[in-house]
């Protein structure tokens, strides 16, 4: 294994917590179910690996394009108000120098000098201070000086890597998070470009034109799904921090004086998307940042509590008309906005921004929805991996399945399943019992399973032209219709939550 990916793996498991519970969800657990069936890779994994990037496989993919799917319904389809882009992931770099991302986009790192190893000051304090709480540096982190973090690191905290008690460390100083490279063939500043740090800014370049073009008034806002690029210190806890990731944003533009009554509106309604599909409320929780971004006004994450803890699957930030003027400023173009219905009134919108990581959905999804159930009786233990996914969300919404390979029932759920994949991401298992079949579709959180058997295609039987359906989280089995199956799976989902 090379030494980039040996960091990457040791360090996915830094903030595991302990758990006495053999049946519980762990982030061990959830890392070999990925791998074993199909959800999520480690890149490059022929050459040992690579840091802090991660392949999606065949159900991983289904999965994360569910996510963002009831993200964007929820989010465009379920608001009148709220359209969508999808900016370039290169933008000019004066771009970044007015969203102050040149500037200010940076980290508190620190490295220890005996081995080398190279941390983030902040979360090294914070890590700590969860496994020592009677020591605390007395103040929020996010609050610290570098000065403050060098001394408690230095007072309190052994080098994770070795465990050098000397803790000769560096100074805490900031590392830019920013790719950056040359677009053609000159490598000089005027052909400078970055890879997008964030999603956002391509939304605030194009405000006037979507304005314009869609007749948009004030109040409005403009989701946008893609990939953003980070180059993290460290890398850790598996898909939770990566250096490519995908953002799902929006931006609400508002009228200032507005922006408040909105900013709680907006934090109501992304606390309910969660709960709609399927994460309890007791695993989530508000975090309000203390120390605000140099655009924020307001800022509340979302957390969510993983194995490794509560950590931030969303931010909920009021921006104020920061990016707006600053974009102004950089360009020297009017980014200002006439309001009609308030006697053309020019002003600078505020923005209330709405940040989700998908991959920090899916790796959260996936925690909420694993359980290994006894489904023993008369005493007996008998444990079954399951995921309990929003069947929006279920990689595989229905699994047909023969009862045998032979006498036709093989044909009969094939042609089944052709009939089905119009409405629904199908899978097709004849191998090995019922039973068996039923525990592997389980684990990957298929939500139905379809099962042909002989009274299936018997025309003398009383359920002739039926098959049963089984339901995943109860197991319950029922006769439907082959001519109502669509309309009552259908049906099914739609009740879901009710």
């Amino acid at each position: 294994m090379s030494v980039q990916s040996g960091i990457g793996i040791r360090s996915f498991f830094i903030m595991a917590k302990t758990v006495s519970d053999p049946h519980a969800c762990t982030l061990d657990k959830i890392i070999s179910l990925c791998k074993r069936r199909g959800f999520v890779y480690q890149a490059s994994e022929i050459y040992g690996g690579q840091a802090g990037a991660w392949d999606y496989g065949p159900l991983g993919v289904e999965f994360k394009r569910n996510i963002q799917n009831a993200w964007w319904h929820y989010m465009t389809q379920l608001h009148d108000d709220v359209v969508g882009l999808d900016s370039a992931i290169f933008q000019h770099h004066k771009t970044w120098e007015a969203s102050g991302h040149v500037a200010h986009f940076s980290d508190p790192m620190i490295d220890c000098t005996e081995c080398k190893a190279r941390f983030r000051a902040d979360q090294l304090i914070e890590e700590f201070v969860s496994n020592h709480p009677e020591t605390n540096p007395g103040k929020p982190v996010d609050t610290m000086t570098h000065e403050e973090m060098k001394a408690f690191i230095d007072a309190n905290i052994n080098c994770p890597t070795c465990g050098s008690k000397e803790r000769k460390y560096t100074a805490v100083r900031e590392f830019n998070l920013m790719f950056k490279t040359y677009q053609g063939p000159v490598a000089d500043d005027s052909h400078l470009i970055y890879l997008r740090p964030e999603t956002c800014q391509g939304i605030f370049t194009d405000f006037k034109n979507i304005v314009q073009s869609n007749r948009m008034k004030i109040p409005f806002g403009v989701a946008q799904v893609g990939k953003s690029f980070r180059n993290e210190i460290i890398f850790k806890n598996f898909i939770f921090r990566t250096c490519e990731f995908e953002q799902m944003e929006m931006e609400y533009f508002c009228k200032p004086g507005t922006d408040d009554e909105i900013f709680q509106n907006w934090r109501k309604e992304r606390w309910n998307f969660y709960l709609k599909y399927g994460i309890a409320e007791k695993n989530l929780q508000w975090h309000h940042h203390d120390k605000l971004a140099h655009y924020a006004k307001d800022a509340y994450d979302i957390q969510y509590n993983f194995p490794i803890g509560f950590e931030e699957i969303e931010g909920i930030h009021n921006r104020t008309d920061f990016d707006l003027s600053q974009h102004t400023k950089t360009s020297g173009k009017d980014m200002d906005y006439m309001d009609q219905d308030d006697g053309n009134n020019k002003y600078t919108p505020y923005v209330i921004e709405t940040s989700a990581g998908l991959n920090r959905n899916f790796l959260a999804f996936l925690c909420e929805a694993y359980e290994e159930q006894n489904v023993g009786s008369d005493g007996k233990e008998d444990y079954r991996t399951v995921l309990h996914l929003h069947p929006k969300l279920a990689p595989i919404t229905v699994a047909v399945l023969p009862l045998m390979k032979k006498d036709g029932l093989a044909e009969k759920a094939q042609e089944l399943r052709h009939a089905l994949k119009e409405d629904f991401v199908t899978d097709y298992d004849q191998s090995g019992t019922v039973g068996k079949r039923y525990r592997r579709q389980d684990e990957v959180g298929t939500p139905f399973c379809v099962t042909v058997d002989y009274d299936t295609i018997t025309k003398d039987s009383a359920n002739y032209d039926t098959v049963t359906v089984r339901n995943r989280d109860t197991m319950e089995q029922q006769r439907v219709k082959i001519s109502e199956l669509t309309g009552y799976i259908h049906n099914e989902i739609k009740q879901w939550n009710l």
